[in-house]
């Protein structure tokens, strides 16, 4: 593997350029170490200015927990963030440069210059009548995310956080956040494991404060004004039917189908609930639900299968009128879909928009990145209803796609390939209309293996911690979605664009920001952009964020 150093607020980093390897065929992940040991006490306050956030210290564990068995080793808990520092908390974040490059072996470069120019031929235009309001760009929340960055030193832990929150980084606005265990959990758990209890007086976020509520704190501690929205991958397994999903390990948080009956559906809509108002005393408000994370997909990891006609009677009986009472300020999307090649997540999506009470309930559409193509999203265009894309392709397909990198069944490959391949989808769901965009994973291992039981799938990261050599890494697809994260504002307005491989948006000031990919050589790039031509110096297969005075 060949390694480079970058230099982020004079930390120095790792950086993988590794290229994928060989078709490798599919081994079974063998069994995790145990616990996560426990985690030290808070550090410090933060200073002023931007604030350092008081990243908690104290040693991460050994491991996971045997891989897939319901329960694992009780990680100890993080200490609490310091308290974000006064500056840019409400104020106006620092002036960025007009143009960043980014390009192999020379990420994220500040140095060109941008010249208004009256000739030449623009390489792409930017033209003038406005496309849907942007919301944000984000990424998830989840348990491994945290244990790997408490490997970190502080100072390293740190400067991670900024490069995702910080106003010297991808700016990121939205979290999403599981409600008990994702695939990316260190253990299998709900909210509520007692059977029947339908008043959920035993639900507990006990689990949640070991490692998935400090990375969130930690993450508002950087910037306190970020929102969030939440799903579940599976809710209690009382509340589903067998058969749960075959494999080298069964258990029911492992696919199964929700029951129908009213008493279960009334008990998951105060589950909802209950989440909420546990996540509110914590500092943390829940803005957006989802009622099932891929509703038509059980895996070999925390997962549940929902009928169509179960999801709209939940929607429209159960969860609507229960969070308008409780939490009348909670908005319901309309996901998260993402089985759209067999048709059915479409049809969740058709049913519950032709039931006119369910509908009522719904604020957007949550679609991941089965439903990319033009039929699986034809339903939620139609709407007119906001559509954000939930969940980015995470790459590295086991089932070997044509025209992908072979399958690297060892490591996540986190390269230039997979840079270039989160720009296509980028640029797929923004043209197609959606006004949120959520990457998956923001921070793994090097590996990048969840907790399936069954399938070896590692997944690629925006970053990545080598456990061994305790040092973080900064992948190419970080840097892609920083050249439109950092730059396009909430508010902003899309743009439609023409010649070129382009996205443009006009931020509430009223500049126009325009991020290109080049795949040919390197050449002096123009944009034509509110009636003025801009060159710029672009480099050869990368990219460039070029903004208008």
């Amino acid at each position: 593997m060949k390694t480079s150093w970058v230099s982020i607020t004079g930390l120095s980093l790792t950086f993988l350029v590794a290229a994928c390897s060989s078709d490798t065929k599919n081994t079974t992940p063998g069994a995790a170490g145990a616990g996560n040991g426990t985690a030290g006490a808070p550090a410090g306050t933060a200073g002023t200015g931007n604030g350092t956030a008081g990243s908690p210290t104290g040693t991460a564990g050994s491991g996971n927990g045997t891989a897939g068995s319901e329960t694992g080793g009780s990680p100890g808990a993080g200490g609490a963030p310091g308290t974000a520092g006064s500056g840019n908390t409400a104020g106006t974040a620092p002036a960025l440069p007009r143009l960043v490059t980014s390009a192999a072996d020379a990420y994220w470069k500040t140095d060109g210059t941008v010249t208004e120019v009256t000739t030449g031929t623009a390489d792409v235009t930017v033209g003038d009548t406005a496309g849907p309001t942007w919301e944000g760009f984000g990424g998830a929340f989840n348990e491994m995310g945290w244990k790997y960055l408490m490997m970190l030193s502080e100072a390293d832990r740190a400067a991670a956080l900024k490069l995702l929150f910080g106003d010297d980084g991808a700016r990121f606005t939205w979290g999403r956040i599981p409600m008990g265990a994702s695939d990316y959990a260190i253990m299998r758990y709900s909210l509520n494991e007692t059977a029947d209890d339908t008043a959920m007086a035993n639900f507990s976020i006990t689990q949640d404060k070991t490692l998935l509520i400090p990375y969130i704190k930690a993450a508002q501690a950087i910037r306190p004004g970020i929102h969030f929205w939440a799903s579940p991958w599976t809710p209690p397994t009382w509340m589903k039917s067998a058969p749960f999903q075959s494999g080298n390990v069964s258990s029911p948080f492992d696919g199964g189908t929700m029951k129908s009956d009213d008493a279960t559906l009334g008990a998951h809509a105060q589950y909802f609930v209950k989440f909420v108002q546990a996540y509110g005393t914590e500092g943390i408000k829940i803005e957006i639900v989802a009622p099932q994370n891929e509703p038509n997909f059980g895996q070999n990891y925390p997962s549940c299968l929902w009928a169509t006609d179960t999801f709209v009677k939940f929607v429209g009986k159960f969860l609507g009128p229960t969070l308008k009472a409780a939490s009348p300020d909670t908005k319901i999307m309309l996901g998260t879909m993402s089985n759209g090649d067999s048709g059915k997540d479409p049809a969740i999506v058709t049913a519950v928009l032709a039931d006119a009470t369910a509908k009522s309930f719904i604020s957007m559409i949550g679609l991941q990145w089965g439903m990319s193509s033009t039929t699986a999203m034809a339903g939620a265009k139609a709407s007119g209803l906001p559509m954000w894309q939930t969940e980015h392709k995470c790459g590295n397909y086991p089932w070997k796609p044509a025209d992908y990198p072979n399958f690297n069944a060892t490591t996540a490959p986190n390269d230039l390939a997979y840079g270039l391949e989160s720009w296509k989808n980028l640029t797929l769901w923004i043209k197609a209309g959606v006004t949120a965009y959520s990457a998956w994973n923001m921070v793994l291992d090097t590996v990048g293996l969840g907790n399936d039981t069954t399938r070896v799938w590692p997944q690629n990261a925006l970053l990545t911690v080598d456990t061994a050599a305790k040092k973080l890494n900064i992948t190419p697809t970080y840097y892609v979605f920083r050249h439109l994260a950092q730059y396009v504002e909430p508010g902003a307005k899309v743009m439609p664009t023409t010649g070129g491989d382009a996205l443009a948006f006009k931020n509430p000031d009223g500049k126009i920001v325009t991020v290109l990919y080049n795949s040919g050589a390197a050449k002096t790039g123009i944009v034509s952009a509110g009636g003025k031509m801009y060159s710029f110096p672009m480099p050869a297969a990368g990219w460039a964020t070029v903004t208008s005075q």
